[in-house]
């Protein structure tokens, strides 16, 4: 049954609503249920994506990612969970291999918890530099540039073509929201370009995602979800949430519960 009209602070708060319930709107049922046309939806979505309290995407909006604090911040944050994230995803590593690390505290524990294999890591990310200075068998290229405090990494033209020259046999990418439509995504325009140079140049992508970064979108674009070649996810996450990844031939690897 539909909503009798409403007015615009009523919609705007009942689409935020339903962005919290739901994880995602989409404008053709908004504008059903508020009878109101898919127009006036429309504008209420780029509104709040205008805002900041939304994401556009096609044929309707996703939430924003759980708002960035700094490197130090983050890695205070669930690390029992990435730790599990962690585990799943050194499944990957072989010996021998180039392996790029891309910023982010989940990826700093991935870093921590890789096998004893002779390896060469290249990071943009001095504490994951820092973190394998000590693995004897671990050659560790670290990116140059601007650092980033936000971020915890070198961002800008010559990280860039730092990491240019740099082919990878498995890249661990950082994002800040992950989702089968939008893709994955970044807060910062500098840090999307840069996380998409080092995509484009890696032979395997995985993405290791805590579960409230599943169905968000940042502003900035990285990459398409079928571009990355795994998503490791924490082991409770519903297979609905996973099944168009796995419609876009996105191998799946769950971590372990605690």
């Amino acid at each position: 049954m539909s909503t009798p009209n409403l007015l615009l602070k009523e919609r705007h708060a009942l689409i935020q609503q339903r962005l919290l319930a739901e994880g995602r709107v989409l404008a053709l049922d908004l504008a059903t249920q508020l009878n109101v046309s898919e127009d006036t939806i429309r504008r209420d979505l780029r509104d709040l994506a205008a805002a900041g309290l939304c994401k556009r995407v096609y044929g309707g909006a996703l939430p924003l990612p759980p708002t960035p604090g700094t490197l130090s911040e983050r890695r205070s944050e669930a690390p029992d969970r990435k730790g599990r994230l962690a585990q799943a995803a050194i499944g990957l590593v072989r010996a021998n291999s180039v392996l790029f690390f891309d910023a982010g505290s989940t990826n700093l524990a991935i870093a921590e918890a890789l096998p004893d294999l002779p390896l060469t890591v290249a990071t943009n990310a001095p504490a994951i530099a820092i973190a394998l200075l000590d693995r004897a068998n671990i050659e560790v290229i670290l990116i140059g540039g601007r650092i980033d405090r936000g971020a915890g990494a070198s961002l800008g033209a010559k990280a860039l073509r730092d990491a240019e020259l740099i082919r990878a046999d498995l890249c661990f990418l950082g994002a800040c929201g992950v989702d089968a439509d939008a893709g994955i995504t970044a807060f910062s325009h500098e840090e999307a370009e840069f996380k998409r140079a080092v995509a484009a140049m890696s032979q395997t992508v995985l993405v290791a995602a805590t579960s409230e970064k599943l169905g968000t979108a940042a502003p900035f674009s990285v990459l398409p979800a079928a571009r990355l070649s795994h998503l490791v996810v924490e082991h409770d996450v519903a297979a609905e949430r996973l099944d168009a990844f796995a419609a876009l031939g996105v191998q799946l690897l769950r971590a372990r519960p605690a």
